[in-house]
């Protein structure tokens, strides 16, 4: 069988670890926890994908994957442009926060009104959404930390936080496919 290629290189033994354009920092730089974040986020994202396809359960479900799967797609162009330096503009996020924002009103449509705070869970496919929501906040605070020190595209930033809004409702609208209740969050 032929070597394909090696996935190591061992150049990363050491703690060190490359940004775009050659420059050696550690990986613990905080552009490097930025975009090791997204990456998580992102196979976190991927695990939801799978739950909702094995939901039989849920019709109209293909709407939510291919969303998700775009969603893949966007973090692996913003996890590339926190890897570099030079700070690239994403002016196309704009127009994807658009469209989150009207996918969120879309599904809001469908869902009950919610007047209180609600517990993460419903089926396994919500539950995994919400654990994706708040894996995306960790991902924008690492973001918006980076930005404090080094320039970031504010699109990433607008990006992340609107779609920790449509994780949120994705997560309320498939249990409300697969008919899981919400629960209603109780402060005694």
């Amino acid at each position: 069988m032929k070597n394909k290629g090696k996935i190591y290189t061992r150049t990363g033994d050491k703690g060190l670890t490359s940004l775009r354009g050659g420059i050696r920092v550690l990986k613990t730089d905080e552009r490097v926890e930025a975009y090791g974040m997204v990456d998580e986020f992102d196979s976190t994202i991927g695990v939801a994908i799978a739950q909702i396809k094995e939901q039989r359960t849920i019709n109209n479900k293909q709407k939510v994957v291919n969303e998700l799967i775009e969603i893949q797609h966007d973090l692996l162009l913003i996890g590339s442009t926190l890897a570099n330096p030079e700070n690239p503009q994403l002016p196309e996020l704009k127009k994807r926060v658009e469209a989150f924002e009207k996918y969120i009103d879309e599904m809001t449509e469908e869902l009950p009104e919610l007047h209180n705070f609600i517990l993460p869970g419903g089926g396994l496919a919500g539950a995994e959404l919400h654990l994706a929501r708040t894996i995306c906040r960790r991902a924008e605070r690492r973001v918006v930390g980076l930005a404090q020190n080094q320039e970031i595209d504010d699109n990433i930033r607008i990006y992340l936080n609107r779609l920790s809004d449509l994780l949120f409702t994705m997560a309320r609208f498939v249990n409300h496919l697969e008919k899981q209740t919400e629960t209603i969050w109780r402060k005694d």
